[in-house]
């Protein structure tokens, strides 16, 4: 049987901060292969070389992944400054585009950290560049050592670190069966305001909104803040994620 086809965003990378690259994390490539029984194939994150209508023709769904770099803040109405940077402007341009596409037409998307952020953006809604700067919100960023590098330790960058609330009987409620779960957590920006279609279905212990469903889609239109591609092979929360979005790729090249 032919395997259902997962686009995969790229980001802008320089090698030896020269040679302009598109760069996909491979965490979220084995997520796809491993979780969701697709084949993962890369997608430049680039709207003059990315048709999107060709590449929707081409695939069974979309991944937005996490980046390093923030959405820029003009696409919300907030002035840039240089402590929120890098900036992706030419992924930002393609990924809400992409994302009102997706939603349009049924076809499968899943947004993970960034990509939850640019579902969020691009239906009008609102993020704020460091989340755990308003009152009452903890450090949602990685842990980093007391020099301020970041830890070495994958097992404790990824380590789940606090609860997430989810709407009872909701859609995330009912895909993973239970209304609390514990997620890792590797963000800066997150959402401020929920755009004109975007649900919550999910919040922090601190408010922070985690998990998002876009209202009245006609196919499986989902967002997580935490990184759900890491180890969805062991991760019972993620594994769930990672096998919905498998099957609703199923459904739709079927």
């Amino acid at each position: 049987m032919t395997k259902p086809v997962v686009g995969v965003i790229g980001n802008a990378h320089r090698v030896e901060n020269r040679w302009t690259t598109q760069m996909v994390g491979e965490r979220n490539l084995r997520a796809i292969a491993d979780a969701a029984g697709a084949l993962p194939l890369m997608f430049a994150g680039t709207p003059e070389i990315t048709d999107i209508d060709a590449l929707l023709g081409a695939v069974d769904g979309i991944l937005l992944t996490g980046a390093r770099a923030n959405v820029h803040p003009t696409r919300f109405g907030v002035e840039p400054h240089p402590s929120h940077e890098p900036y992706d402007d030419a992924r930002d341009a393609l990924a809400l585009a992409l994302v009102e596409a997706c939603v349009e037409r049924g076809v499968p998307l899943f947004g993970i950290c960034r990509g939850f952020q640019e579902i969020n953006v691009a239906f009008g809604g609102s993020l704020h560049p460091e989340i755990r700067e308003l009152p009452g919100r903890m450090n949602h960023r990685m842990p980093r050592l007391a020099s301020g590098e970041i830890h070495p330790d994958p097992l404790v960058v990824f380590a789940d670190r606090h609860d997430v609330t989810l709407v009872p009987d909701g859609a995330f409620a009912r895909l993973l069966g239970c209304e609390t779960i514990r997620v890792n957590s590797l963000h800066g920006q997150g959402i401020l305001d929920p755009g004109k279609r975007v649900v919550v279905e999910g919040v922090a212990e601190d408010g922070t909104i985690e998990a998002i469903r876009v209202a009245d889609a006609p196919g499986f239109a989902l967002g997580v803040q935490w990184h759900a591609e890491y180890d969805p092979q062991q991760n019972p929360v993620n594994r769930k994620l990672f096998a919905a979005f498998g099957a609703a790729l199923l459904h739709r090249a079927g």
